[in-house]
């Protein structure tokens, strides 16, 4: 004889289930600035990215397992492309992608037997950062709009903590990226881990360009940002220009649809690294 489970008891294990596995990811920082809006993540990949592009002025977040994310990402990026071209570039909004995120995501949450292990976050950045935009999509497709700063995955507690209090409007790059890594050194037992360039993944919404404004921020550029952070963020970060367009890096450089061949999006969870 089968057993009986109810909604309810279902809902909650799936979600208890999705909790716990993004809560072992490491956290995440997004963060508005004078300079735009920072992305910052403890990452030693260079081939695996947590923050990616997914429209001109569009910025993708995430964390959890990668293989989920990433097909999120990927479906995105064509959702993104194909309303431009169908109506106008100025239709894709950062709005209009954390809806379609929260009902995809809601609908796998509802249907599937296991949900995505994933937190996602869409940002834009604004002519000014009163016109920034931050959005969190969760697990089960509850989308919310977040102002000035969050922080995904992982423990979110100790490192939401330290942004409410150090954070202040009109922070520097440099000022932003101390309490970004602040943040994500802070272990919740009164020991700091201490992360370098290499241990970091780092982007940032340009407000300052005018079409396509996602960059990586490494090596020299990245460097100089945090030679800013560790003096305590005092004086604006002069970023050197990278090879390419506009400074644009080879990951800027991809137009905003391409994807890949292998390119698919999600029809449900799939296995994979935690990331």
């Amino acid at each position: 004889m089968p057993f009986y489970v109810s909604p309810e008891q279902a809902m909650k294990d799936k979600a208890d289930f999705a909790r716990k596995a993004i809560t072992r990811a490491r956290s995440g920082v997004v963060i508005d600035c004078d300079a735009g809006i920072l992305l910052v993540s403890p990452n030693s990949s260079r081939a695996l990215h947590k923050f990616s592009e997914l429209y001109d002025r569009i910025a993708f977040a995430a964390a959890g397992r990668y293989n989920e994310f990433e097909r999120l990402r990927q479906a995105g990026v064509r959702y993104a492309d194909l309303t431009g071209y169908q109506y106008d570039r100025q239709d894709v909004t950062a709005r209009g992608l954390a809806n379609w995120y929260a009902q995809l995501l809601g609908t796998i949450f509802t249907e599937s037997v296991k949900p995505l292990e994933v937190e996602i976050v869409v940002a834009e950045v604004g002519e000014t950062a009163e016109l920034d935009q931050i959005y969190r999509i969760t697990f089960d497709g509850t989308v919310s709009d977040e102002h000035h700063f969050l922080v995904m995955g992982g423990q979110t507690e100790q490192a939401a903590a330290v942004l409410k209090e150090r954070y202040s409007e009109g922070m520097t790059l440099g000022g932003a990226m101390e309490v970004a890594i602040a943040a994500l050194a802070d272990q919740g037992n009164g020991e700091r881990a201490e992360l370098t360039g290499a241990q970091l993944e780092v982007a940032l919404l340009d407000r300052s360009r005018s079409h396509r404004t996602f960059r990586r921020l490494t090596g020299a550029r990245l460097e100089t940002v945090l030679a800013e952070a560790r003096s305590g963020g005092k004086a604006a970060a002069a970023i050197p220009p990278a090879a390419g367009p506009e400074g644009a890096s080879p990951d800027d450089a991809s137009p905003p649809g391409s994807t890949g061949p292998d390119a698919n999006p999600p029809a449900g969870p799939a296995d994979g690294k935690s990331d």
